[in-house]
């Protein structure tokens, strides 16, 4: 028989109430995690979700003491390696309550953005993992062996809730194929099929799923890597503005009749009169594709000669009002940062199942969106690696909380096999010693218990 733990008591006393203000677990039973014997989804997805704040990797957890009270190895990996566990259904649910209790938070004047990127995603000591790929890294020129993480994030300017992902690979130039044996009728199976598609249709599909989950926006952020017409032609048809960098490429922009290139368009724009000296030219022009669009040339910040275009979709949009929003867009850098520095992405767990991946992804954007519901809810102006590391303190201060209570509990044991007045004296000097204990060391000891 396995024995029954309360599912709540791995969680520590700073995490457990933002977890159960999130309803967590409520999200992840609707969204149709279940088994049928054994530890349930819920405990597994807790112990995984908490193990970070434990600061030891699972096997190190396992030989610790309290590794006689949590399950077996394969137990915890069959959880993670499961291609029927439908983790973009409980993550779009999750982020989407999340963004509803923020935006009560906020005004409805204040704008809101859907911001979309990539990033690395690393495993270059790997041979065998599934749907492992080589790509290019564009911003130091070197190759390497891993995924890219397409990421959708919302955004008000103050937090940032990550809303969906994929782990992309590439049919060109992937180096392991996908695995024979998988059911095809699992949601596993379709996230390794949307991972050999482009990613500008897996951007749309993303967008399609938040708008169908109740998550609203008014403009989409986007990096030049994404700036395209086509793509911002099906952002625009539903409903939200694009604002988003371009680079001088194959694009043309129609001015009089004349199709320019972003080169001649600078030479065509007038130039921004006002006191910020940054702010060169703006210029409203049309797409090839016919969408009319205002382009904006700023100053490069380190390459003074250099200017840099921000596109924009909303025409009734400054050049302040532009750059303003388009400053949203670094909280998805901000984002990737927190995930791979403190939140141990494509770290914590090195399996060689594509389910494996993406279940691990999921709890980590989990972590975040704690993180920043926490933030938000806070007073103080800490940042995220300060509340991160406050609550590992919070829960290396359980293991003497522990070592207390178990000393409290000897103490009641001699007393009741003592004498009576030996019994009453030891009590009496035990409610005094409590009493004179600091309010945060009586926050873990069961008051009620040492009362005689």
């Amino acid at each position: 028989m396995i024995k029954q733990n309360e599912l709540f008591n791995q969680l520590p006393k700073e995490i457990k109430p933002a977890f159960q203000d999130l309803n967590v677990i409520k999200h992840l039973n609707g969204a149709g995690f279940k088994k049928k014997f054994g530890f349930t989804c819920a405990f597994l997805f807790t112990l995984v979700f908490v193990l970070l704040f434990h600061q030891k990797n699972w096997f190190r957890l396992l030989e610790s003491k309290k590794g006689e009270s949590l399950p077996g190895k394969d137990t915890l990996y069959r959880f993670l390696n499961h291609s029927g566990h439908p983790r973009r259904k409980f993550l779009l649910s999750l982020s989407s309550d999340i963004i509803q209790r923020v935006e009560k938070l906020t005004s409805n004047d204040r704008d809101t953005a859907f911001i979309f990127d990539d990033s690395m995603f690393e495993r270059n000591r790997s041979k065998k993992v599934e749907l492992l790929a080589r790509f290019k890294d564009h911003a130091t020129g070197a190759f390497y062996k891993g995924f890219r993480m397409l990421t959708m994030g919302w955004s008000d300017g103050h937090s940032f809730i990550p809303v969906d992902f994929s782990l992309l690979s590439s049919v060109k130039s992937n180096i392991n194929g996908m695995m024979k044996e998988i059911d095809k009728r699992t949601s596993g199976y379709k996230r390794r099929q949307e991972a050999l598609l482009p990613a500008p249709q897996v951007v749309a599909a993303m967008l399609d799923r938040a708008i169908a989950a109740g998550m609203t926006a008014s403009y989409a952020l986007m990096d030049s890597w994404f700036t395209h017409a086509p793509l911002i032609r099906e952002i625009v048809e539903r409903g939200v503005h694009v604002i988003g960098m371009v680079k001088n490429d194959t694009k043309r922009y129609i001015v009089d009749g004349q199709r320019l290139c972003l080169k001649s368009l600078y030479e065509a724009a007038p130039r921004v009169e006002g006191k910020n000296r940054n702010i060169l030219r703006l210029i409203r022009t049309e797409l090839a594709p016919g969408i009319p669009v205002t382009v904006l040339f700023v100053r490069h910040r380190s390459k003074k000669n250099e200017g840099l275009a921000i596109l924009s979709t909303d025409l009734a949009l400054t050049a302040e009002e532009i750059i303003r929003i388009y400053k949203m867009r670094w909280d998805i850098e901000v984002f990737f940062k927190c995930a791979k520095s403190l939140l141990r992405l494509q770290k914590e767990f090195q399996g060689r199942s594509y389910d494996l991946l993406v279940s691990h992804t999921t709890v980590v954007f989990t972590r975040y969106i704690l993180l920043a519901w926490q933030h938000r809810q806070s007073t103080d102006q800490r940042s995220f690696g300060g509340l991160f590391y406050l609550l590992c303190d919070e829960v290396g201060a359980i293991d003497w909380a522990v070592a207390l209570q178990q000393l409290i509990d000897l103490i009641n044991e001699i007393a009741t096999k003592a004498g009576k007045k030996i019994s009453t004296l030891i009590q009496r000097q035990l409610q005094q010693w409590i009493a004179a204990l600091p309010n945060y060391i009586k926050a873990y000891l069961p008051i009620s218990s040492c009362e005689s």
